[in-house]
């Protein structure tokens, strides 16, 4: 159960292999958000229709701003903050942001991940990373290891750590806006 190198998993990733990771309250599944084929992988296993969309974390802005639109200094610090808080924010996107990442919106949910292991892997793999939780949909997520090996196999690198002490999943906020769409 010794997690892979980052060098290791970057590779994975870039040859688009999935993985599930410990997030702030529960497992998550993710991929290389600009790898179609591992996107739609990913959808396929976890039965997600493409039009929701799907979340990126990153370790810091720069990983997630080729997709939104571009954010001033304090909006960047507000970002940073509020993912501290496990706030996941719809933020507009640029134009060539992909259809697969954000399905049928105008906007991409992005967080700013303050979970050390979550933070860590994006920062040593330098990407953001899809997040969505680890199961199938409408299942209950996995919060161990052990479920994960259990519920998806060989299909995935199931990589070690713990989960967060969040009970809920993150807050999905507009970033426009403020209004809450998941609390």
């Amino acid at each position: 159960m010794s997690q892979p190198s980052y060098r290791a998993i970057a590779a994975h990733l870039a040859q688009g292999g999935l993985i599930a990771y410990p997030t702030e309250s529960c497992y998550g599944l993710g991929c290389d958000p600009a790898n179609r084929a591992a996107v739609k992988r990913l959808l396929a296993l976890k039965q997600r229709p493409q039009k929701k969309g799907l979340i990126l974390i990153a370790s810091c802005y720069r990983q997630v701003a080729r997709y939104v639109q571009p954010l001033n200094n304090e909006q960047q610090l507000r970002l940073k903050e509020d993912g501290a808080r496990a706030i996941t924010y719809l933020m507009p996107t640029k134009k060539t942001a992909p259809r697969w990442l954000r399905g049928t919106h105008d906007t991409l949910a992005v967080r700013l991940t303050a979970h050390a292991s979550a933070k860590q892997l994006c920062h040593g793999v330098k990407s953001a990373l899809v997040s969505t939780s680890a199961n199938r949909s409408g299942m209950r997520p996995a919060k161990t290891y052990a479920e994960c090996q259990r519920m998806f196999g060989e299909k995935i690198w199931v990589l070690p750590g713990l989960v967060g002490k969040r009970r809920q999943p993150s807050t999905i906020m507009a970033w426009t806006d403020g209004r809450i769409v998941r609390g």
